[in-house]
C-alpha cells in the first residue's frame, strides 16, 4: 500500500502551490471579507486550468481526477481561504452533476461560461419545510404544452445571490421516484429572487420563489425518477466540502503554529508551553486522520460512484478537524486572532458552516450508524 501521491498530482500541487502564492495570497484578507463573489480569483483560477478538472474532456472539462480537483482545492487554500471556493464551484457540486446529465445543448449553452469563471450555476435542494429530510420537498413541476410549471420556495442555497442558473430539485410526482430537476435561469418569467440575506461567514442567500414559472422540456436535466442520480453527484458535493474543510483549518492551524513559535509572553515563546503543545498536537492528529479519509474516498470514487459511507466519513472527519484547528488557531492567537486583521477567525467562521451544509454531522452520524448495524434507521415518526 502506498501512501504517496502519485508524481502527477505531487507536480500539480506544487505548480498550484507557486501560482497561488504568487497571485491569490497578495488579496486573500481582502477577498475573505468582501461581500460579493472573487469574480477576480475566478478568472485567475479558470486561466490555470483549475475548473472542471472532474469533468470529462468529452463533455467540455478537463478530464482529470477527483483527487486533482481536492489536490487543487488544497493547494489554493493555502494560499486563499476564500480561492477556495472558487474551486469547489468549478469541480463539485451542482457543475459536476449539470455536466454528466446535460444534453449536448444544455452544456454548449452555460457550461463555457461557467468553467471561464464567468457564470456560477447554484444547487436549489433546500425548501422552508425540507432540509435534512430533502425527500420532503414540495416544489412542483406541472407539465404544460411545452414545458413545465414550477411552484414553490427554495432556501439556503449556495451562490443563489450571483447565479446565472438554477438546478432546482423539484417534484414531478409522488414518493423518492416522482423527484427530479430542472434548470431556471435568472430572470426566468415567475422565478423571484428575494433580498441577500447573510450568513455568519460573509456570504449570502437568496430566497428563491417559484410562482408557476415555466421551464420549457430543453430546461429539464433530470426527469422523474432522477433522485438517487443526483444525489451521486451530492456526495462528490461533499468531497469537496471535506477538501475545503481540512484546507481551511489547516491554514489557521499554521498560522497558529508560526505565532506560538514567536510569540514571547513569561519571557519565551508560547509554544514552549505544554498546554498549548498538547493542544496542537490533538489537532494535528485530527487534520491527518481527516486527510487520509478524504484522500482514501477521493481515490476509491474516481474508480466509480463515490461510496455514501466513505464520503460521509471523510466529510464528518474534516469537519470536525477543520473547525477544531480554526478553533484553535483563535485561541492560541488571543486578540490577534479574534480580529479581522487575520484569517483565523474568517477560517472559523468558514468552518462552522460546513458542519451544517451538505449534510450536517448528525444527518452524516446516522449513515454511518446505518452502515454499522447494517439495516436503515427510520427517523420519521411512525404512522
Amino acid at each position: 500500500m502506498d501512501f504517496e501521491l502519485p508524481e502527477e498530482v505531487t507536480d500539480l500541487r506544487e505548480a498550484v502551490s507557486a501560482f497561488a502564492a504568487d497571485r491569490l495570497a497578495p488579496g486573500a484578507l481582502a477577498r475573505a471579507h468582501q461581500d460579493e463573489y472573487p469574480w477576480d480569483a475566478a478568472k485567475l483560477i479558470a486561466d490555470q486550468g483549475l475548473l472542471g478538472l472532474t469533468i470529462p474532456e468529452e463533455k467540455g472539462g478537463q478530464g482529470g481526477t477527483l483527487l486533482d480537483a481536492v489536490i487543487a482545492i488544497q493547494s489554493v487554500a493555502s494560499a486563499c481561504p476564500r480561492s477556495a471556493d472558487v474551486v469547489q464551484a468549478g469541480n463539485f457540486g451542482p457543475v459536476r452533476t449539470f455536466a454528466e446529465y446535460a444534453t449536448d445543448e444544455q452544456r454548449e449553452r452555460f457550461l463555457p461560461g461557467i468553467l471561464a469563471g464567468e457564470k456560477l450555476i447554484s444547487l436549489c435542494m433546500s425548501e422552508p419545510e425540507a432540509g435534512s429530510a430533502v425527500t420532503d420537498l414540495t416544489t412542483s413541476a406541472t407539465k404544460v404544452p411545452g414545458g413545465y410549471r414550477i411552484s414553490g420556495t427554495k432556501v439556503f442555497s449556495t451562490h443563489s445571490a450571483e447565479a446565472e442558473v438554477y438546478l432546482v430539485y423539484v417534484r414531478f410526482g409522488a414518493g423518492v421516484s416522482g423527484i427530479g430537476s430542472v434548470l431556471v435561469e435568472r430572470g426566468a418569467e415567475g422565478l423571484e429572487v428575494g433580498p441577500p440575506i447573510p450568513y455568519m461567514n460573509g456570504e449570502h442567500w437568496c430566497e428563491l420563489h417559484f410562482a408557476d414559472c415555466f421551464v420549457p422540456d430543453a430546461m429539464v436535466l433530470l426527469g422523474e425518477g432522477g433522485f438517487k442520480r443526483q444525489m451521486g453527484g451530492f456526495n462528490i458535493e461533499r468531497i469537496g466540502n471535506a477538501a475545503r474543510s481540512v484546507a481551511v483549518g489547516r491554514y489557521a492551524f499554521d498560522r497558529a503554529v508560526e505565532h506560538a513559535l514567536t510569540r514571547h509572553q513569561f519571557g519565551r515563546p508560547i509554544a514552549e508551553f505544554q498546554g498549548l503543545q498538547w493542544m496542537f498536537a490533538d489537532v494535528a492528529l485530527d487534520l491527518e486522520c481527516a486527510q487520509l479519509l478524504l484522500l482514501k474516498a477521493a481515490v476509491n470514487a474516481d474508480r466509480g460512484l463515490p461510496s455514501a459511507d466513505e464520503t460521509a466519513m471523510a466529510k464528518l472527519a474534516a469537519n470536525r478537524a477543520g473547525f477544531a484547528a480554526a478553533d484553535l488557531a483563535v485561541q492560541a492567537m488571543g486578540a490577534g486572532g479574534f480580529s479581522q486583521d487575520e484569517l483565523a477567525e474568517y477560517c472559523l467562521r468558514r468552518t462552522r458552516g460546513w458542519r451544517i451544509a451538505g449534510g450536517s454531522t448528525e444527518i452524516l452520524k446516522n449513515r454511518l450508524a446505518e452502515s454499522v448495524f447494517g439495516r436503515r434507521f427510520n427517523q420519521r415518526v411512525p404512522k
